[in-house]
């Protein structure tokens, strides 16, 4: 009932500037799908014969794969763990060299400072890690004191 109650409104298509009355195809669409349609067939007959023929030659083949598979299954070990040696050695050889890169753009002072700053960094460095490792030895030692006097009360 909601429906009749509602206007209703019909969608008016017009055709674009230009086109003819008749509304059918250009001339250049009609040309395009003669040309192309020769074409395509031809394409879909080309790879109708290949899954055909490579269909036909794993029909072949397969006896050979079950014949031949204990030679074939460690050949193609083999030939992953070779390219897998391959992959791993051009990665190693890229990491070696980008290092090789970083140290002398540091060497050369490209790195922001120059050497004798960074020796001077170097230095402070080391003190503050020995005090660090110095004062932890002794709270070490004066927990394992500790310790070791409770121990002996307990004993």
């Amino acid at each position: 009932m909601a429906d009749r109650d509602r206007p209703q409104h019909q969608l008016q298509i017009h055709p674009p500037k230009g086109a003819g009355q008749a509304g059918g195809p250009s001339a250049s669409q009609v040309i395009a799908v003669i040309t192309l349609l020769p074409v395509s067939g031809t394409l879909l007959a080309l790879s109708g014969l290949a899954l055909v023929g490579s269909l036909i030659g794993l029909a072949v083949t397969t006896p050979l794969f079950l014949l031949f598979s204990p030679v074939l299954v460690p050949a193609v070990f083999l030939l992953g763990l070779t390219v897998a040696a391959f992959l791993a050695s051009g990665a190693m050889g890229l990491t070696g060299l980008s290092s090789l890169t970083n140290v002398v753009n540091y060497l050369r002072g490209v790195a922001g400072r120059s050497i004798p700053e960074q020796m001077d960094y170097s230095k402070r460095r080391v003190h503050d890690m020995a005090g660090y490792a110095g004062q932890k030895g002794k709270e070490m030692g004066q927990t394992i004191q500790g310790k070791a006097q409770e121990g002996g009360k307990t004993t």
